[in-house]
């Protein structure tokens, strides 16, 4: 037991779900997460600059796709949650959880002014007796060197009036296996009372905790986990590559590889990576490192071979226009298939279809797009000229009149039988149309 009075005063509220959380930043990962805070007995508070999201919320919609409208619902005429964007209510809260964006800059460094903002808004309101919790994904002594001195400017002590925790969240977006609850949670304390805090509270929230011994270690976990992902990708991307000058299909190499039992796991190509975690969160390792004089040369390199891939797919896919149908790129129509990142969601962070079709528009080619689950592209920081372009109607005579259809994204809800039938060309990045043995004469592999 501890020998704070703060302290041990937390811990018991902790413990006895008395403690109040908030929940700052109710995007894919904030909002999964106060669910499942409430969901375990604690009154939780969502906070965002975002109106709109908290709108959403009074008026019982969902956003986000990994929270179900009625659990939301049904937590909120509980009591157990609800949204505002008043930030001088953190006073109130027990346990503050900051899950906000941490993007890079355009030199590929990081961009922390979410959470030193955050931060900055908390330590108005900071009072003793309170535990404050990062979960944004970002270098290892983010925690110790940033959040910390900015929390501590309010002339309270970590470790002695307030307290420190890291804990990485791992969403998986379109993932139906898993959620919050059931993925293990790797949480660290700044300091013994933190720790025991930070293992009263997600031991509570989620099925299994992984305590480490530090933040700065569980920050390194996190980036180790996004950084084996995009090596891995990398490689395959540069396999495909090097067999495709071979004439070996690198599906097929694969699917015959990952029935190997032990020592082999499956990445698959695609036409360059999306999303936050693997184009963006191994540079802040790269970043990090350079304090300590240490090369990230494995790390830059996936890097290169992933944000070289959409130059290929627009290469193959002029070669393939040239050679099948006697046209130049420059005076062809062109249907980029699927904007998100992935499969089966509607997320388009770090899209690599948003970098794709951008590239064909300055070969000169007319470009569409579909995607089920995007209706019009949002304004987003790099591509703010495709904003307001919106999917395409899905009929034959529309389809048809592209010269190619470029499968970027290969949502499972489209019918790529008729896709098949009625285009006369289609250059396919994800192996869609032989993983559905659909045979035909049109179908390029990229």
């Amino acid at each position: 037991m501890s020998h704070h009075p703060i302290a041990a005063e937390l811990l018991s509220a902790i413990q006895s779900r008395r403690a109040k959380a908030a929940v700052i930043g109710l995007g894919y990962v904030g909002l999964p997460l106060a669910m499942s805070i409430a969901r375990a007995g604690f009154t939780v508070m969502g906070f965002d600059i975002d109106a709109s999201k908290i709108d959403a919320i009074e008026a019982g919609k969902s956003y986000i796709e990994a929270v179900p409208e009625h659990i939301l619902q049904a937590e909120y005429e509980a009591g157990r949650f609800a949204a505002t964007t008043d930030f001088l209510q953190l006073a109130d809260y027990d346990v503050i959880a900051i899950c906000v964006p941490t993007p890079l800059t355009r030199h590929r460094d990081p961009d922390l002014s979410y959470v030193e903002n955050t931060c900055r808004q908390i330590s108005r309101s900071l009072r003793p007796g309170q535990l404050i919790v990062l979960e944004s994904t970002t270098y290892p002594g983010t925690t110790d060197e940033v959040v910390k001195p900015i929390l501590e400017n309010s002339e309270l002590r970590a470790g002695e009036h307030f307290f420190l925790g890291f804990s990485p969240e791992r969403e998986d977006p379109g993932n139906r296996e898993f959620e919050t609850s059931t993925i293990p949670k790797v949480i660290a304390g700044d300091g013994p009372d933190a720790s025991a805090m930070m293992a009263a509270f997600y031991g509570a929230v989620v099925k299994t905790i992984v305590p480490v011994s530090s933040t700065a270690t569980a920050e390194a976990v996190k980036l180790t986990e996004n950084i084996f992902r995009a090596v891995n990708i990398a490689l395959v991307n540069e396999l495909k590559l090097v067999y495709d000058a071979m004439g070996i299909d690198v599906w097929e190499v694969i699917d015959a590889a990952k029935t190997k039992p032990f020592g082999y796991m499956p990445f698959y190509p695609g036409p360059g990576l999306g999303g936050h975690c693997i184009p963006i969160d191994p540079f802040y390792l790269t970043w990090k490192s350079r304090e300590f004089d240490q090369p990230t040369r494995f790390i830059e390199l996936a890097g290169e071979i992933n944000t070289a891939m959409p130059h290929h797919v627009v290469e193959k896919l002029a070669e393939a226009l040239d050679r099948k149908a006697g046209k130049a790129l420059s005076r062809s129509r062109v249907l980029v298939m699927g904007l998100a990142y992935k499969k089966n969601v509607p997320d388009i962070r770090e899209s690599p279809s948003l970098r794709l079709m951008e590239l064909l528009l300055e070969r000169g080619a007319e470009v569409s797009y579909h995607d089920p689950f995007i209706a019009e592209i949002p304004k987003t920081r790099e591509y703010s000229h495709l904003k307001g372009r919106r999917s395409i109607d899905w009929d034959q005579q529309t389809l048809s009149s592209f010269d190619v259809v470029l499968i970027a994204t290969d949502h499972d809800t489209v019918d790529y039988q008729a896709l098949a039938d009625w285009c006369p060309l289609i250059v396919d990045t994800r192996n869609t149309f032989a993983r559905r043995q659909i045979a035909g004469q049109t179908v390029i592999k990229a």
